[in-house]
């Protein structure tokens, strides 16, 4: 009895000790991990990020959604309310190039060229790129809020014998890359003009090799540590990475910071919730409403808005940002389709305006450990303003300054099996083994000593009745 006893007290003492053994493998686990995961987030060369960083892993495409306008005539004669009508998508490969011009710095940044480039794909387009549109007229948009109002007269004579209008066919093409405008003296317009063979300015990030934390922030852009659009120290700041990938180690309460030329400001992204994207757990962090608010409810706005242009109505408009200081003085608003979370003025003014928050809100899907950006989806729609004139013939029937939509785009990637198997094969597999093997000791350790510590208590019971 007493050697059964005593294996029972061995047999107890060690899944006690294999249990103790899984929970002391938890803080030493987790210092492997974060081990693992500072070195291979660095963006340098040999790690993951890098090889990821620099190269063209998945593809990236940039869907877009031509407006149609079914009504050109009875708002140039009546002004009536334009019914327009989205088509699309025309869909193009973009981000195939990789990074040119790679520099590793002496302070710990990198600096690299972004390529632009457009590869039309037919086969996820619902027509040729050569379809026409009945557009808004980029050039007449442009020069209307360009040149002053004493001096429309000129305009309206450049308009007539260029039988220009207010609206014109267009090919998809022609709308997105250019085409040659007679009534600006056959110069060159289109919304993403010049866009093939550009680069997205110069960047310069932090490696993150002295400092983790400040993995992938941009130092500077264009040679700048800030942005001059906006006569404003806050929002010139340039914050955050450029969204392809954050510092690791992610919190749920803390906003990720990204910096988009394309809106030329930097912006902010919140938690939404968790997902599983091919085996693999991400955060997906989410554009909030408040990006394009008015002053009166973000006053973190005030400093985008300016109250010299009629289309902002004095600072109260809601849901567009007026990025015409970077764009040359081209009356270019920026908005989420459909505009989403925009003031109920910019949709009522058009028939066929409907925004849905699942088809046209902005998201990132992060993976919390590395802060790599696996899934993306960056919807923005492209809009220009005109309004009325009394000295413009096909203006002067327009009662207001209208906000109209040209095109909205969605510019999407997701990491591909391949890449997933690679990751999880690299990374999140290796945290998994050593996760499982710490549950499991703890979780086999508790059941053998719950089990001794039964055996015992019934073996003590059994010898007290016969005594």
């Amino acid at each position: 009895m007493c050697k059964k006893r005593s294996c029972l007290i061995a047999g107890a003492v060690v899944s006690g000790l294999v249990a103790i053994l899984g929970g002391i493998l938890i803080p030493i686990g987790d210092s492997i991990i974060e081990g693992t995961v500072r070195k291979e987030v660095v963006i340098e060369n040999g790690t993951i990020a890098y090889e990821t960083w620099a190269g063209t892993v998945g593809s990236v495409y940039r869907q877009f959604w031509v407006f149609d306008v079914q009504n050109p005539e009875e708002i140039i004669k009546n002004g009536s309310k334009p019914i327009v009508v989205e088509k699309g998508p025309y869909t193009y490969r973009t981000r195939y190039l990789p990074k040119a011009n790679i520099t590793e710095n002496n302070n710990n940044t990198i600096s690299f060229l972004l390529p632009n480039g457009a590869i039309f794909e037919p086969s996820l387009s619902i027509g040729s790129e050569d379809d026409k549109i009945m557009s808004l007229n980029l050039g007449l948009a442009g020069a209307y809020s360009l040149i002053k109002p004493s001096e429309h007269f000129v305009l309206n004579i450049l308009i007539k014998n260029t039988n220009s209008s207010l609206f014109q066919h267009r090919s998809v093409k022609e709308i997105l890359w250019g085409y040659k405008d007679p009534l600006l003296l056959n110069s060159t317009t289109g919304l993403f003009v010049p866009y093939n063979g550009t680069f997205d300015g110069y960047y310069n990030v932090f490696t993150g090799k002295d400092d983790i934390s400040k993995t992938a922030i941009i130092d500077k852009w264009r040679g700048e540590s800030h942005v001059s659009f906006w006569n404003n120290t806050y929002c010139n700041m340039i914050n955050g990475t450029d969204g392809a990938s954050f510092p690791p180690f992610l919190d749920k309460k803390t906003p990720l910071y990204f910096f988009s030329s394309d809106i030329c400001r930097s912006v902010s992204a919140e938690y939404e919730g968790t997902k599983d994207l091919k085996g693999i757990t991400v955060y997906r962090f989410m554009l909030p409403s408040k990006t394009f608010a008015s002053p009166t409810v973000n006053a973190d706005n005030r400093c985008y808005c300016s109250n010299d242009s009629p289309v902002d109505k004095n600072c109260t408009l809601a849901g567009v940002l007026n990025v015409s200081p970077c764009r040359d003085g081209m009356p270019v608003f920026i908005s989420l389709p459909h505009f989403l979370y925009g003031s109920k003025s910019l949709s009522e003014a058009i028939d066929g305006i409907s925004p849905d928050e699942d088809h046209h809100s902005t998201f990132l899907d992060v993976e919390p450990i590395t802060g790599f950006s696996m899934r993306f989806a960056k919807r923005l729609q492209v809009n220009l303003a005109y309004g009325p004139s009394k000295t413009i013939d096909v203006l002067k029937n327009i009662k207001e300054h209208i906000v109209f939509p040209v095109v909205w785009l969605n510019e999407t990637a997701a990491l591909d099996d391949a890449s997933a198997e690679e990751f999880k094969a690299s990374l999140t597999s290796r945290v998994e083994m050593l996760e499982n093997v710490q549950m499991s000791l703890i979780g086999i350790g508790c059941v053998l000593f719950l089990g001794f510590a039964i055996s015992l208590c019934v073996l003590s019971r059994s010898d007290g009745f016969k005594a």
